[in-house]
This record gives structure tokens, C-alpha cells and sequence, in this order.
């Protein structure tokens, strides 16, 4: 398991969060139960299995439905 921090365009709604937390559980590899996007500071938070997923697939995730990511770490 890997930990990623991937932060984001500037979150406007709280219906935005709801959408984007949606598209990252939908990724097959992201642990479900990890998952925080934060909507003060604009960043997804998620542990993945990097055997099973890339963190570029979950940033297509985000970007399919419609938001922007800036920049990913993973550790």
C-alpha cells in the first residue's frame, strides 16, 4: 500500500467534494476506508495498492469529472 496526497484546484462546493470522493472510491486499488478530500485546503488524501492501480489513474478519475489536479505525492 501506498499513501497519496493530491492536491487541487480550489474546491467551491461542497457537492464538488461528494463528486470527487465518489470518482477515487470508484478506482479499483484505492482503499475505500482512506479517502478524505479536504475541502479547506483543496487535497485528496487515499492509501492504493500501486500493484493494482497508478496514481495517474486516479488522477483521470478526478479529472473526468471535471477537476483539475495540480500535483500528486506519493510515499
Amino acid at each position: 500500500m501506498k499513501a497519496a496526497t493530491i492536491q487541487l484546484e480550489t474546491l467551491t462546493c461542497p457537492s464538488c467534494l461528494q463528486k470527487i470522493e465518489a470518482a477515487v472510491k470508484g478506482v479499483g486499488g484505492v482503499d475505500q476506508d482512506t479517502v478524505k478530500v479536504m475541502f479547506n485546503s483543496s487535497k485528496v488524501k487515499l492509501n492504493f495498492d500501486d500493484e493494482k492501480v497508478s496514481v495517474d489513474q486516479i488522477e483521470k478519475a478526478i479529472t473526468k469529472v471535471g477537476y483539475e489536479v495540480q500535483k500528486s505525492s506519493v510515499r
